[in-house]
C-alpha cells in the first residue's frame, strides 16, 4: 500500500496526464517503502495507479525527495541519473521519454 504523498502523485499524475501520454509502454517509479506509482502507456485511454505488484517495460528507481525535484524542474533525470540518484531497470527508451511525462506532472 503507497503512502498518502505516492496516493496524492497518483491523483495528479492521472488527471494531468490525459489519454495518451506518447510513453507507448508501461513505467513503474519505484520509491521503495512509500511505494509505487505505474502508468499504462499501452492502455486507451492511458492510466495512472498504484505500481505494487505489477511489473513494467521500464522501472525507475529512486527516492520521493528526487522525484519531486525533478518534477518540480530543478534536477533532470540524465543528471539525477549520473548522479546515482535514479536507477533504471528496463527500457531505456522508455526511460529517455521521462522528461515530457515530468512536463505534464508539472501541470
Amino acid at each position: 500500500m503507497s503512502t498518502p504523498q505516492v496516493q496524492t502523485i497518483i491523483t495528479e499524475m492521472g488527471s494531468r496526464l490525459g489519454a495518451n501520454s506518447g510513453l507507448g509502454g508501461t513505467l513503474k517509479f519505484d520509491f521503495g517503502d512509500a511505494g509505487s506509482v505505474y502508468i499504462d502507456g499501452k492502455a486507451a485511454p492511458n492510466t495512472v495507479s498504484d505500481g505494487a505488484g505489477k511489473s513494467a517495460d521500464c522501472t525507475i528507481t529512486v527516492t520521493l525527495e528526487t522525484f519531486e525535484k525533478m518534477v518540480k524542474g530543478e534536477l533532470d533525470g540524465t543528471s539525477a541519473f549520473m548522479q546515482g540518484k535514479l536507477r533504471v531497470a528496463g527500457d531505456m527508451g522508455l526511460a529517455m521519454k521521462l522528461g515530457p511525462i515530468l512536463q505534464k506532472a508539472r501541470g
